[in-house]
């Protein structure tokens, strides 16, 4: 095995072994898909700080172009002027456990950026699964068109996925901070379906929230960690942000267990908006 090989073998059991990721195929496609061919030539520049906004403000260079630099828990930028980066593989190992991704699902990956965490989701659903992958930005969906050229289930296409209609999906992957779960997000799940995306406040952490159609009207919701994004165009309120920013302040997301639409409110909510809300009890099946 390669030196970089080997890296990437620790690199994989390090990641999931620090989030305590409990499906063992999360581990086997992070030590499978190899990043190098996601990020373009080298040196690359890793985050050393992210601001409030979850805009990266700091970067330093690897000043090496030796791939085994990237086999560490560290953000890559690929449009450092405007703060766009590949991502956490820690923070993703833990949502793609959480995802609990079968062989045969039928995915949508919302804001690919140039591929990477796309690959590891066509990974994991396999040959007999479908990954479509939406990416505003043009630069990059070209990159992740030719990046991910060698997987005949996976489809990209240069357009917001919040604007899309998106096909019907086992999951829904979203990699840019939202303030609501879209509808045409929920409309989109199959039966049991799970969405993943980064609410996120105005400022400060927000958390990644997992919901799950547990019926045709009913949705299971609970965070899986905290989180800190760039925001997701398309998916955001100003004011509604501001209003995330007290509720993520109280400390209490773990308590919330489910996603409620167009329903009142009582007393169990954790955060209120028009036509939805998250509420601190478990979703409601009727008969």
């Amino acid at each position: 095995m390669s030196h970089v090989g080997v890296l990437r073998d620790f690199y994989a059991r390090y990641i999931t072994a620090k989030v305590g990721c409990k499906d063992p195929k999360i581990q086997e496609a992070f030590n499978t898909v190899e990043r190098e061919n996601y990020l373009g030539p080298g040196p690359w520049n890793a985050v050393t700080e992210s601001g409030s906004h979850g805009l990266n403000t700091g970067y330093i260079s690897t000043e090496t172009s030796d791939a085994a630099v990237l086999y560490q828990d560290i953000l890559i930028g690929l449009i450092t002027d405007r703060g766009l980066n590949n991502g956490e593989p820690s923070l993703h190992a833990r949502c793609l456990d959480a995802a609990a991704i079968l062989p045969g699902d039928t995915i949508t990956h919302i804001g690919s950026g140039t591929g990477y965490y796309t690959a590891l989701l066509a990974h994991l659903t396999g040959n007999t699964g479908n990954v479509t992958a939406y990416e505003i930005d043009q630069a990059l969906s070209s990159k992740a068109t030719a990046n991910l050229a060698h997987l005949g289930h996976v489809k990209v296409i240069g357009e917001s996925g919040s604007k899309a209609v998106l096909p019907q999906s086992d999951l829904i992957y979203v990699s840019a901070g939202a303030t609501r779960p879209l509808n045409s997000w929920l409309e989109a799940l199959n039966d049991g379906g799970r969405l993943i995306f980064p609410l996120t406040p105005a400022r400060g952490l927000g958390g990644m929230l997992l919901v799950t159609r547990v019926a045709p009207a009913s949705y299971a919701a609970r965070f899986i960690c905290p989180a800190m994004f760039i925001q997701c165009i398309g998916a955001r309120d100003e004011a509604t942000g501001e209003a995330l920013v007290s509720a993520f302040q109280t400390n209490t997301s773990a308590t919330v267990k489910s996603l409620r639409l167009n329903t009142q409110a009582d007393d169990t909510a954790w955060f209120v908006e028009d036509e939805w809300w998250l509420s601190t009890s478990d979703p409601f099946v009727g008969p």
